[in-house]
């Protein structure tokens, strides 16, 4: 009798325990428990941990509350500027109603990814080339609302999502490449511009000064001298003084623009007249002989011996015995007296020959 009772008690106990194994479950703290009882929902889910449901009547299906990341596959498009780009996405959602997330649709994490694969084509043909590389943050906004709204039907809530990456053919990144090398080149164009206006308005002022103060000038030239000899070089260029132009300058100007650089008169040069070779009857001197014969002197010129008088040539011409009466070219020379030298040498002048005593 009393076996019979320990048998009873150890096959409900056995009994007990398969039923306990059966309906004990557990509930993770991430996951909610969604019971269905003879295909009826029980409300509401069961909260994480030991919960324990009716075998063979009751089925639990756990849901994930965690936020999932979801990647989508890189779609082809082309923008709304004609460009054609492949934009790849990664989606953050979460699930907020896991009796919905389980009733509403068959599997919440597929309808998720079409629906962000279908937004994401349309936010290409949207937009242009610009805002798909520069204005990333307005259409992942864009692309957040427009998969959220069918996704808050479903109990799920989309959390973030992110454009990756654009690629570009590689003609377009050529066009690119050379668009920016342009802008580049033609923002270092206006800076180069810029700098050469205000060093020019700088130079003007440093140039008004140097105006007022001549030496600092040469203060500035000398200055250069020693940068370019500090250099080391073999050949050392020495710029022409300003200051000796314009000495210059005013020389060549003078009061009655007949000076010369040194103050002193210039003669202006009388036209060249030739010389006969006949003798010149003089109103009062006696004839001038032939080229050849020696001139005849009166009783009082034989006395002394005729002087030797010589003018002093101009530059250029040559030089030729004054006759009696004539004056040097510190006075006022006869303008017959000065003749262009031949262009053979000219002989020197010979010696004036003895005068003969008449009797």
């Amino acid at each position: 009798m009393l076996s019979e009772l320990v048998g009873a008690l150890v096959g409900l106990g056995a009994v007990g325990l398969v039923y306990v194994s059966a309906a004990a479950r557990v509930v993770k703290q991430y996951e909610r428990g969604i019971v269905f009882r003879f295909g009826r929902l029980l409300s509401p889910p069961r909260p994480p941990g030991f919960t324990v449901i009716v075998p063979f009547v009751d089925r639990l299906q756990k849901v994930n509350m965690q936020i999932v990341t979801l990647p989508i596959p890189a779609q082809e498009g082309i923008t709304r500027d004609n460009v054609t780009v492949r934009v790849d996405a990664v989606v953050y959602f979460k699930v907020i109603d896991p009796e919905n997330a389980v009733i509403q649709v068959e599997d919440y994490r597929f309808a998720v990814s079409q629906m962000a694969q279908t937004s994401l084509r349309s936010i290409i043909g949207k937009s242009d080339l610009d805002d798909l590389l520069s204005n990333r943050e307005k259409l992942n906004q864009g692309l957040e609302l427009m998969i959220d709204s069918p996704a808050v039907g479903w109990g799920v809530q989309i959390d973030r999502v992110e454009i990756k990456d654009v690629s570009l053919p590689d003609t377009m990144k050529r066009s690119m490449a050379r668009q920016a090398e342009a802008d580049r080149e033609r923002r270092a164009r206006v800076i180069n511009a810029d700098a050469e206006l205000q060093a020019s308005r700088k130079l003007a002022e440093a140039a008004g000064v140097m105006s007022q103060q001549p030496a600092a000038l040469q203060l500035r030239l000398l200055q250069t001298v020693v940068a370019v000899a500090a250099e080391k070089n073999s050949t050392l260029v020495l710029p022409f003084p300003v200051e000796l132009l314009r000495f210059l300058e005013r020389a060549q100007s003078g009061e009655d623009g007949t000076h010369s650089a040194l103050g002193a008169p210039v003669q202006p040069v009388q036209p060249v007249q030739p010389v006969s070779d006949a003798p010149e009857q003089s109103a009062e001197g006696p004839p001038t002989p032939a080229s050849g014969t020696a001139p005849q002197l009166s009783e009082g010129a034989a006395a002394e011996p005729p002087e030797e008088v010589t003018a002093t040539p101009a530059h250029g011409l040559a030089q030729v015995p004054l006759g009696e009466g004539a004056s040097t070219p510190s006075g006022e020379a006869p303008p017959e007296l000065w003749a262009e030298p031949p262009a053979e040498d000219v002989p020197s002048a010979p010696a004036p020959a003895s005068a003969a005593r008449d009797d």
